[in-house]
């Protein structure tokens, strides 16, 4: 049987202090959303569309089709493929920036914070430059179940961190809806949170991993701040608005793919063993669940975001995500030095990385230099000391607990 969450959305008529009648319709429920590694359709497209979806994700580009100038991978599946499309993988991007730590002054590079590690000529391919004293890796992050996320409320962001506690409470930003101008709204993909809605965030890795301009990317990325002009042969945007694709047929199609993906699903056999069930009960205790948020629901069916164009449907709305993750951002002594969206007090912040999936990844933390759970936890900082304390005053047995849970998700 479905796991099920009462969500109240009718009033009860009271007289004296006494239920008398519910009014209006019976109690609407919230059920888990549908979890699964099996390249099946949440319900949000057909299958057959779903399979449509999944091969233009899939796809890889060519330079006679706007590949580069400058680029990082030639298909989304690149850097979304493990276990199955969409999912996670050990792919990194490369950021720099500069930073004057005794004045404290944060410049961009000539370009922008990304280097793209692949060019179609070798005359343009980007270098880190001496002066870049800010370097960082990226891993790829998982796009399955983002649907769901993109679903969620903002009044549920803001639920969250009233109850997290002082000294722990994310940070929270609102970004441009890059299909509906002028409309801003809570920030929830990207290692900074650089955007809030699926086909914005289509759209900038169309352009940032694949070189490929769109109507909502319609500017070509230059090499170290140089133009490329002269070795791009596809007049821009190189994906074109149609009749029924106005923001670039491949932007919608991948934003209609994630929309219709599956959440990562727990593995049940682990996750029933006697150390998972106490360790998931230790993570709650020592505080992790504060910032990994276990449950989220989102909106109801016909609530319309982004302007109006996204529009929630039943598939989507009314879903507990157990994402492991608040979707905010949170200075935890891993932030990468990088600014993009957020003004300068998030420098040293990054989003909480969702864990669900988390048994898929062999490479941890926003960079991918940790290997294990325990030194990718010991890595917190900041916000997070008091829980790393909780977690460092465990007894071996217990942090082992609380790992086989995690090696659940």
């Amino acid at each position: 049987m479905e796991r099920m969450e009462k969500k109240w959305v009718k009033k009860l008529l009271v007289t004296n202090g006494i239920v008398l009648v519910l009014v209006g319709v019976p109690l609407v429920y919230a059920v888990d959303a549908p979890a699964g590694f099996d390249n099946l359709t949440n319900g949000f497209t057909s299958q057959a569309q779903f399979d449509l979806d999944r091969a233009v994700y899939e796809a890889r580009e060519e330079a006679d089709e706007g590949l580069g100038p400058v680029y990082n991978a030639q298909a989304c599946a690149e850097c979304h493929q493990n276990p199955v499309t969409g999912a996670t993988s050990q792919i990194t991007e490369l950021r720099v920036a500069r930073f004057d730590s005794f004045f404290g002054i944060y410049t961009d590079r000539p370009g922008g914070s990304l280097i793209n590690d692949r060019a179609i000529d070798a005359a343009i391919q980007e270098r880190v430059a001496g002066a870049d004293n800010v370097t960082t890796f990226r891993t790829s992050l998982n796009t399955l179940g983002d649907g769901f996320v993109e679903a969620i409320p903002d009044s549920e962001f803001t639920r969250i961190r009233n109850a997290q506690p002082t000294g722990m409470k994310g940070t929270i930003i609102n970004v441009p809806v890059g299909e509906a101008p002028g409309v801003t709204r809570i920030a929830r993909f990207g290692w900074k949170n650089q955007h809030a809605s699926l086909l914005s965030f289509s759209a900038d890795a169309y352009l940032n991993e694949m070189g490929i301009t769109s109507p909502l990317q319609p500017t070509e990325n230059t090499s170290n701040g140089a133009s490329v002009a002269a070795f791009d042969a596809v007049p821009d945007p190189e994906e074109a608005a149609t009749g029924t694709n106005p923001f670039g047929p491949d932007v919608e199609f991948f934003a209609r793919f994630m929309r219709a993906t599956k959440v990562p699903p727990r593995d049940t056999v682990a996750a029933a063993t006697s150390d998972a069930i106490a360790g998931a009960s230790l993570f709650t205790s020592i505080g992790c669940v504060n910032c990994h948020s276990n449950s989220i629901t989102t909106a109801p069916a016909g609530t319309s975001f982004n302007g109006g164009k996204f529009i929630v449907d039943a598939n989507l709305g009314n879903k507990v995500i157990r994402p492991y993750s608040d979707f905010m951002l949170h200075d935890v002594g891993t932030g990468d030095g990088i600014i993009q969206n957020g003004g300068a007090g998030t420098r040293t912040k990054m989003r909480t990385p969702p864990l669900w999936g988390m048994r898929t990844r062999s490479r941890l933390s926003h960079d991918g230099v940790d290997l294990t759970r325990n030194n990718a936890i010991l890595f917190h900082a900041g916000e997070a000391n008091p829980v790393i304390n909780n977690y460092i005053n465990l007894s071996v047995t217990q942090q082992n607990q609380l790992i086989a849970f995690l090696n659940s998700l």
